[in-house]
């Protein structure tokens, strides 16, 4: 089997959250689910945080594939972490907890994990990311889920402008570093 670059391992997200949304508010009502073990924190409908996802997701592939820095990829690696990877564990773990399906969890277990793996892995082999790196990225990753979980939309605005300036920063640091070497 050919080897999948990160590039277009990264191309498999959007594609995984869009069938899984479906899953949620097309297959299943999510949201009735949700509102039976959590508070209400989260006023926007269903269609407003699809488009807000599917675009800050690619808005993060954009960023990487323009600027190609480490920091560009561990960002983008922290995003999915958030709203795929531990969802699909959140998903697998209400499930369990609460002995109510909860809708989405198919696609979370079935598309989600192996998607990200791929990405996972093909980040490692390319060193984008170390292992120790990648597990605090994981770790990041959660408390952003269980922050948006529990806090509402505001968590997901405020780590996005962050990492979205971090990124930027972080290929203007690298042109700095460049130009003052071949300036001397």
């Amino acid at each position: 089997m050919p080897r999948m670059s990160f590039n277009t391992a990264l191309l498999l997200a959007p594609l995984a959250y869009a069938i899984h949304h479906a899953e949620e508010h097309l297959i299943f009502n999510f949201r009735a689910w949700r509102l039976k073990y959590f508070p209400d924190n989260n006023a926007l409908s269903t269609e407003a945080i699809l488009s807000v996802l599917v675009s800050v997701g690619l808005i993060y592939l954009l960023l990487h594939a323009t600027i190609r820095t480490r920091v560009s990829a561990w960002v983008v690696l922290i995003f999915l972490m958030a709203t795929q990877v531990h969802n699909a564990i959140f998903h697998l773990g209400t499930t369990i907890i609460f002995k109510d399906f909860s809708p989405g969890l198919i696609t979370a277990l079935v598309l989600y994990l192996p998607v990200n793996g791929l990405i996972a892995w093909a980040a490692l082999k390319e060193n984008w990311v170390s292992r120790e790196q990648l597990a605090a990225i994981f770790v990041t990753g959660g408390v952003l889920f269980w922050a948006f979980e529990y806090v509402g939309p505001l968590v997901l605005l405020g780590a996005t402008l962050a990492t979205w300036l971090w990124a930027l920063a972080s290929k203007f640091r690298n042109t700095q570093h460049t130009d003052d070497l071949t300036n001397v």
